[in-house]
């Protein structure tokens, strides 16, 4: 590490393999704590390098367990978090929405970052059990069209950079793989990222890939599409500048998409959305995301149309009657 520190510290670059390999390194307990840290702080100093961020989402691949679809068509609603907006559940409440629509979502997600509740928090007030056992999570996404990958049981080898990131308590370039490191690597992807520079690299990764993906970041600096003012959309095909007036809907602000302090106020929204009791502005935030994630699955239909799906979703109680499916 001493090394590779030395190189870093002289602004070098990692290859795509170098980067790989010392994340299996840190993985297998190679480095002592404040060597990792000293490693993950140099990313906090200089931007990370697509090469870099390639090799890291390499490693994490190859150690985590894996989700096998088997060919079957699905999609996941992600953010990198990072973005200290405090918003609140946007993308769960999305994919709960394209799930009651009629598709199948998998959705990988963990603990609160730049909110005070993230996904796996709210999911489990909810009375939500985390498994990684493949065959419950099959039926699940069988009977419910949803089902959810909690990313500490499916990056167990991650367990030796948590202590370093509690510690250091700031966004690393971890926030920036967790969306692109689903065990299932399902067909299609719905991203959102805290800046434009890794909207970018997402899209070159992506691109690699060969899967269909959309990735948004708001101009505004938020990691979905907040509908405060535009967002950058970028897909397989082009780049986008998108207002809210653009798709029907109104600007917001802060304050209208505030996500709660505890879990307890993440999980009443949750149910007040879809129970159709929530305040307009929720509403609207997540029908447009639940839209731009069945556009991602469905290009060929207008965005316009797939919000429309996912309004539908929330009105008849598809989206409800989904996620009960899910937790019971």
């Amino acid at each position: 590490m001493k090394e590779i520190l030395a190189r870093l510290f002289e602004h070098e670059r990692l290859s795509r393999e170098e980067a790989r390999q010392v994340l299996l390194d840190i993985s297998h307990g190679k480095y002592n704590h404040l060597q990792v840290a000293s490693f993950i702080t140099v990313y906090q100093m200089r931007p990370i390098a697509i090469q870099e961020l390639q090799g890291f989402r390499d490693a994490l691949l190859e150690l985590c367990l894996p989700f096998q679809l088997n060919g079957q068509e699905a999609v996941d609603i992600v953010g990198t978090g990072g973005d200290h907006k405090n918003t609140f559940n946007v993308s769960t409440l999305s994919a709960v929405v394209v799930a009651g629509a009629g598709y199948k979502v998998v959705k990988h997600g963990s603990y609160g970052v730049s909110s005070a509740v993230g996904s796996s928090n709210v999911l489990m007030e909810m009375g939500y059990e985390f498994t990684n056992d493949t065959e419950v999570l099959s039926r699940q996404l069988e009977q419910a069209n949803m089902c959810f990958l909690h990313a500490p049981l499916f990056h167990p080898a991650m367990k030796e950079v948590v202590p370093v990131r509690k510690q250091l308590g700031m966004k690393t370039f971890f926030n920036m793989l967790g969306p692109l490191v689903n065990p299932a690597q399902p067909s299609h992807q719905l991203f959102g990222t805290f800046s434009l520079e890794l909207s970018r690299l997402y899209q070159y990764i992506m691109q690699e890939t060969g899967r269909r993906f959309s990735i948004v970041y708001a101009l505004d600096g938020y990691d979905e599409a907040s509908l405060t003012g535009p967002f950058k959309l970028r897909t397989n095909e082009e780049d986008l500048i998108i207002s809210p007036a653009d798709i029907g809907k109104p600007q917001l602000s802060q304050e209208d998409l505030y996500g709660g302090e505890t879990e307890a106020e993440a999980a009443t929204i949750f149910k007040n959305v879809l129970n159709n009791e929530s305040a307009p502005a929720q509403f609207d935030v997540v029908t447009a995301n639940a839209g731009l994630a069945i556009h991602c699955l469905r290009p060929e239909q207008s965005l316009m149309d797939c919000i429309e799906e996912a309004k539908e979703s929330l009105l008849s109680r598809r989206a409800l009657h989904a996620f009960q499916k899910l937790v019971n």
